[in-house]
């Protein structure tokens, strides 16, 4: 396999002038951020334990009512760290072991909420349609664990956690969920969001495992603001976003996992338009790395059997309500995104925009209604 592209900021700048290369980011980000200053320990820390770590600011104008609502947020991005073969226990415990290694990065930078990657204690097993031994990774979002394993992290660092993981529900027939659990900075489980849109493309048919969620869209009221968890394939449904910030969220995370030869043209669309027609921040975090499996396995695309689903390719970035965005990070690297943000940004650009003001929501709640229905017939009109 030809080797992947590291990063296309790295390619702007090896081809693009200095004196023009700030003119092309602003038009390509919108400029609004600003290097974040990362103490040396974290750097050096990133540098011995091989990971990537990147940071940027966020701001809003000063007001003279409010006082600036400064939260830093951080986004994970890894590879799995020993091979699907590997016994379950081994894999997890290393999972432990990397994540803990860029968490206490995360600390030293001042991370006030942090979220991992879609799935991020196992390999992305979903799609290869066999059930063991990949289910045998499930387990308890409220005491499994993995929730333990974060809540001690969580008090350790004063840090809100979202652990993105395969659930098992025993109370309910041992369901399985694709869910994202909240971790408080306090080390209480606040709750968990389900995946509310399964995929159906390639590689990618997750029903195998789970259903939809049932958990809606919910927004969790952390001590450092206002978060909800869109969980990877929602993000191609706008109103799976707009649900989220009808509820008052101010940062949105997009924990995902997917593949070049899919998505990578969306990618950096879809949670950038997310957070200006919101008015909030999105976070869109994606697994690096390509991920083999012992058996092959086919897809509903007609491609010949194979191992892997490709290439896993980062690129986590946060996005701003102002169409501004931070560079991402690799595309073949571990990593830790620090963004510093001031959440007042949220209402100054709805004052400025008035998209909510403006936005019909009784007219797209009678055309939803009525589309939903059985006797639903388009409303075209013909001479």
């Amino acid at each position: 396999m030809a080797e992947e592209t590291e990063n296309i900021d790295n390619i702007l700048k090896e081809h693009i002038p200095a004196e023009k290369l700030k003119e092309v980011n602003r038009i390509l980000y919108g400029g609004a951020f600003s290097p974040l200053d990362l103490p040396g320990e974290a750097t050096k820390l990133a540098s011995e334990h091989d990971f990537e770590l990147q940071g940027y600011a966020i701001g809003a104008k000063p007001e003279q009512r409010r006082q600036p609502k400064i939260v830093r947020i951080g986004v994970i991005q890894n590879k799995i760290v020993l091979p699907t073969t590997a016994p379950i226990k081994d894999q997890v415990a290393s999972l432990y072991n990397r994540i803990s290694e860029i968490v206490e990065a995360a600390a030293l930078c001042g991370v006030n909420i942090i979220c991992f990657q879609e799935a991020w204690n196992m390999p992305f097993a979903f799609c290869t349609r066999q059930k063991h031994p990949w289910t045998e990774f499930a387990e308890s979002a409220e005491d499994g664990p993995t929730t333990k394993f974060c809540q001690e992290l969580a008090k350790r660092y004063n840090m809100v956690i979202i652990s993105s993981i395969l659930e098992r529900d025993a109370v309910h027939s041992e369901t399985l969920w694709n869910t994202s659990v909240v971790i408080s900075n306090s080390g209480a489980v606040m709750g968990k969001s389900r995946k509310n849109h399964i995929p159906r493309v390639g590689d990618f048919n997750e029903s195998t495992y789970y259903m939809e969620g049932n958990t809606g869209h919910q927004v969790f009221e952390t001590q450092f603001g206002r978060v909800a968890i869109n969980i990877c394939f929602g993000r191609h449904h706008p109103l799976n976003w707009l649900a989220y910030g009808l509820n008052g969220a101010e940062i949105v995370f997009n924990p995902s996992a997917t593949v070049g030869s899919l998505s990578e043209p969306l990618w950096p669309i879809e949670a950038r338009n997310a957070a200006i027609a919101n008015s909030y921040f999105t976070a869109a975090i994606n697994r690096v790395g390509t991920e083999s499996f012992p058996d092959e396995f086919t897809s509903g695309d007609g491609k010949k059997a194979h191992h892997d689903f490709g290439h896993f390719y980062g690129s986590s970035y946060i996005a701003a309500p102002d169409g501004s965005r931070t560079p991402g990070l690799s595309r073949t690297r571990d990593g830790l995104l620090v963004t510093e943000l001031d959440l007042n940004l949220c209402r100054q650009v709805r004052d400025r925009w008035c998209l909510q003001m403006t936005g019909r929501y009784d007219m797209y709640g009678e055309v939803l209604t009525q589309a939903a229905a059985r006797d639903f017939k388009p409303n075209i009109i013909k001479e």
